[in-house]
């Protein structure tokens, strides 16, 4: 005679799957099925860890599934990802591991992160970083990421625009159109060639971009990052980045 333990398993995959049928191939009874659903519903009751586990199972599935997404997406999105003229490149631009930025201006965490960023470009004289709005946040994040973008325009080296960025990030409030361009004036910007490029379709082009990639690697938030080939969500912190990095570039935490 089956036990209730080794019945009920087979009979969860079973009333799990019964909606997936039509009712018309379906051949229990309605009687059947209270029966099979009353063993279901028992079983779990005894061994609710076996949701637990199949919760934790569903997990490691979706994360690889991501993961698996979020790959191909870098390497379909490689060439705007690291070269693209619309990103801001600072640190070595020749160097061996490429690190990318997404981020918004009135992001805590990437005001954090920011500091994360500029300890690994000071320690890592081989680390190639590419800075690329996503204002994800407020109207004034979007404002502001234009205006960020029209400070790179007339600033390919990203040495002004890098001041700014700091600027503009580590400041008090909330991001919008009139903090960025006081911070532009203050780093001293071109502010009217500035405000002509701020009607320029670059601008557009570039949040286009950004947007289409994270929106293929399924950006949501900021920061996030690319390294490598790997994305990182989140603001995972300067010791977790260094040992991406590392992996990046040889395979192992630590070179």
């Amino acid at each position: 005679m089956l036990s209730l333990r080794s019945l009920a398993p087979f009979a969860l995959a079973l009333a799990v799957s019964l909606p997936a049928v039509p009712a018309s191939a379906q051949s229990f009874t309605d009687a059947q099925r209270k029966d099979i659903e009353k063993v279901v519903r028992d079983y779990l009751i005894a061994h609710p860890e076996v949701l637990e586990e199949a919760s934790v199972e569903l997990g490691k599935r979706q994360a690889a599934a991501e993961m698996t997404k979020q790959k191909a997406a870098v390497e379909k999105h490689a060439d705007a990802l690291f070269n693209s003229p619309h990103g801001v490149v600072l640190g070595n631009p020749k160097g061996d591991v490429n690190f990318v930025e997404f981020f918004d201006y009135n992001c805590g965490y990437c005001k954090r992160a920011m500091g994360d960023m500029l300890d690994l470009i000071k320690s890592d004289p081989n680390l190639r970083v590419t800075l690329k709005e996503f204002p994800v946040l407020s109207p004034g994040s979007v404002e502001a990421a234009r205006v960020a973008i029209a400070v790179h325009m007339q600033d390919p080296s990203g040495k002004k625009y890098l001041q700014f960025h700091q600027k503009l990030l580590g400041g008090q409030g909330q991001a919008d159109k009139a903090r960025a361009l006081a911070a532009a004036k203050e780093v001293g910007a071109d502010m009217a060639r500035l405000d002509k490029d701020l009607t320029s379709p670059q601008i557009n082009e570039t949040l286009k971009e950004n947007f289409k990639i994270a929106e293929d690697m399924g950006l949501t938030g900021t920061p996030s990052y690319v390294i490598g080939k790997d994305v990182v969500v989140g603001a995972v912190g300067l010791a977790d980045l260094t040992k991406k990095v590392a992996l990046a570039r040889c395979g192992k935490e630590s070179c």
